[in-house]
């Protein structure tokens, strides 16, 4: 079965559409890389503020060579790394990590 990381963002109050169209700046990066099969990005409704990345990967070794790739730095290089010295848009991450024990799709 596959493996499943979600990072939980800390974003700040007001911060959370410029998180947005960060990831849709870069949407499709992750989608090449060995093992990918899932992403979305789940903005807060009710109960927390965190936004969380939920991806999905054929193995966790999939899911580490993606960590450790040049794709990956350059997707979460410090402020020096993005467009204008801009600052990152969350301010705290925790990484989640899950093997899926069972599975459903609808038809």
């Amino acid at each position: 079965m596959s493996f499943v990381a979600v990072n939980v963002l800390s974003v700040p109050p007001g911060a959370g559409s410029t998180l947005e169209e960060r990831f849709a700046r870069r949407q499709g990066a992750v989608d090449d890389a060995p093992g990918f099969e899932h992403f979305e990005l789940l903005r807060p409704v009710e109960g927390t503020d965190s936004y969380l990345v939920y991806t999905r990967w054929r193995s966790r070794e999939d899911f580490e060579a993606w960590r450790g790739s040049q794709e990956f730095s350059r997707g979460h290089a410090g402020a020096s790394g993005r467009p204008d010295g801009e600052r990152p848009a969350a301010t705290g991450s925790t990484v989640w990590a899950f093997e899926v024990a069972q599975q459903s799709s609808a038809g």
